[in-house]
Parts: C-alpha cells; structure tokens; sequence
C-alpha cells in the first residue's frame, strides 16, 4: 500500500503543478493585458506592469488550487482507468475508502501549502504589488470616493489604554506610496455624541505606535453650552505640529484598499476587531476570515469529487470529456463560492455558514457521485 500511496502521490502532485502553471500562464497573460492600457501614464512602464503582474501570481495561485487539484486529479485517475490499472487496483482488495484514504492524505499536503500561500505569501506579495504599482506612477492611494477616506476610531482617556470617553470620525484626502496622510481633517464627539474639536492637518505621519505626528495643524473647539442661554465662541488654534494618540495605524488604513480575499486570516480577524470595537459592520470581513480558514478544506472536496471519475468504463467517455467535466465543476465551485459571498453579504446569513456552504454542497455531490458509480 505505501508503494501505491507514493505512486499515486507523485502522480497527482505532478499534474496537479502542470495544471496550475497552464492557470497561471493564462490568467496573467490577461492581467497583462488588462495592465497595457496604463502604461506610458505617470511614469508607469512595462518592466512595472510584468512586476505587477508577477507579483498578483501567488494570489491567482491559491484561488486556483483547488479548480488545479480537481483537474489533475481526476486527469490521473482517468488515466489510470483508461489503462486498466485502476481495475487491477480494485481487483487487488482496494477498497474505495481505502483510495479515498490515498487521496486525503496527498490532500493534506496540498492543504498545507494552500494554508500557507493564503496567509503568508499572498497577502504580502498582494501588498508589494499595489506599492510597486503605486510607486512607479507616483500616484495617492484613494478609495475612489470624492470625500476621499473615511474611518472611525476612538478617544481614550489615558492615551491608548485608558477608558473610552469619545468617538473620532477621520477623514483622509489621499494616502501617499509612503503611507504619510495628505489633507487630514479629523472630528471628535464625546459619548452623547455632541462635537467637541475640528482638527484639520495638511499632513500625518506615523511616528511611533498609536501616535501620528500631525504637521500645520488648525484646531478648532467648540465647548459645552451647558444651559442653552449664552451663546459661546469656539476656539481657534494654529500650531505647526502636533502628536494624536489613536488606535488607527498605518497598517489598517492600507486594509481599507486591498481586497480582504488578499488579506491573511490573522489580519482580517484584527481589523474585524478594529471594527467591531467601533460599532462598524463587520459581516464582509467575517465572510472574508471564514473563507480564508475554510478554504484550503475544499482541497479535499475536490479530490472527493474526483474519485468517481476512475469508477466510469472507458465508454462512458474519454480522458478529454472528464477533464472538460472537471473544468467545468470546478469552474461552477469557484463562481459558487463567490456568488455565496456577496449573498451571506445582503442576507446577512452567519458568516461560518457562508463560507462553508459551497465545500458542503460539493461534498454532497461527491458523495453522492462515488455511490452512484459504485452500485452501477
């Protein structure tokens, strides 16, 4: 059995790779494609846009391992049905749950690395990309909105660790490549909610954790008209420089420009965090933090799926009709798990669930399948 289990590994991971570089070369021929139209803009030149691209590639990597898993999987198998080997296997006492056995365990390696390309190498190559993007153009990180950035954080009376005794609303023009802030304008209520300070600050830069250096600052207070009779002046104060204390860092702010598919698990349970300790919606990040931790599990739903393609005789169909059947599964898996994100997103419906409910359906369809083939 160890001999097979080397034979049937060694074969899988390797049309597993075959099929995955065939992805990668296609879909970044396209994002090449899609990149040509910005160069020669803003100092932005081809070497920038195959950078780019380049960079892009471990995240197309990790949305395509598991469509390259199904493929090559069910292409060694069909290959080892067509030559009868499968048969001699059979015939030999493998049981289907010991060949379901075979596979999980090539499944837990693919697992691993699809663990590991999702919450370390992804999301940093993702970040790297936008900065050599952002670099090369000279252009500002913006949202897209005319307002530019908006965000909420919180006042704490002893700096950063003290009690909660106000919200912050801060609005940000633009973000530079050197993620200093441009034209900042922050407003501070106390707990009733009721406007206490206006700072406006032509430039922030982080200094020092929690603590941003605000440079030509305008401050404006408005004080508490406690009986509503007099009428009282706000306060106006000009300085060149001074220190903010706040929970937002640097690190959050770039999360509000990357896609939280690209982000690592450890960094979408933080700014969910962040969120929910500022009574924001969370649900599109918890969607996110669920798939990122669920995903690699569909590895092995594939290769579920694949085992009843080696139970079909040879006239049932060819080794081309079950690759494009497996392409087109996996293609249906991938545009399901999308489509299931953006509706747990409207239907607020548990974020677990969400991520969860297109690996359990196809797992359904797997079980479902290997009977079939089984009793007939």
């Amino acid at each position: 059995m160890k001999v097979l289990q080397r034979y049937l590994g060694s074969e899988i991971l390797r049309s597993v790779v075959f099929v995955l570089l065939a992805l990668l070369v296609l879909t970044s021929f396209f994002d090449l494609m899609a990149e040509i139209s910005s160069v020669n803009k803003n100092g932005y030149q081809i070497q920038h846009a195959l950078l780019y691209v380049l960079l892009n590639l471990p995240g197309n990597a990790y949305d395509f391992l598991p469509i390259a898993v199904l493929i090559g999987t069910i292409y060694v198998l069909a290959q080892l049905a067509t030559n009868s080997e499968f048969t001699i296997m059979r015939a030999a006492s493998m049981s289907s749950w010991t060949a379901a056995k075979i596979l999980g365990k090539v499944g837990l390696v693919l697992i691993v690395v699809t663990f590991l390309v999702g919450e370390f190498v992804a999301p940093m190559s993702a970040k790297t990309a936008k900065q050599v993007k952002l670099a090369a153009s000279s252009g500002p990180l913006t949202q897209g909105f005319r307002s530019g950035l908006w965000t909420k954080d919180v006042i704490r009376a002893e700096g950063s660790q003290g009690a909660i005794i106000g919200s912050r609303f801060l609005n940000v023009r633009e973000v530079s490549p050197r993620r200093a802030l441009i034209g900042v304008k922050i407003y501070e209520f106390d707990t009733n909610f009721q406007l206490l300070r206006e700072i406006n600050a032509q430039q922030a830069n982080y200094v020092r954790p929690h603590v941003w250096q605000l440079a030509d600052v305008v401050e404006t207070d408005f004080p508490k008209n406690l009986d509503g009779n007099e009428t009282i002046t706000s306060n106006i104060r000009k300085s060149a420089s001074r220190e903010l204390v706040s929970e937002i860092t640097p690190d959050i702010l770039s999360v509000l420009f990357i896609d939280p598919d690209r982000m690592s698990a450890y960094e979408l349970n933080s700014f969910t965090k962040h969120l929910a300790d500022n009574k924001q919606a969370t649900e599109r990040y918890e969607i996110a933090f669920w798939k990122k931790l669920t995903y690699p599990i569909s590895i092995l739903v594939m290769m579920a799926l694949a085992l009843p393609f080696a139970y079909l005789r040879v006239r049932d169909g060819g080794i081309s009709l079950r690759i494009f059947s497996g392409i087109m599964i996996g293609m249906v898996f991938y545009l399901l798990n999308s489509l299931f994100s953006h509706l747990g997103l409207i239907n607020t419906w548990p974020a677990l669930m969400t991520a969860l409910f297109p690996s359990l359906l196809f797992l359904f369809f797997a079980v479902t399948g290997l009977r079939y083939v089984e009793r007939h």
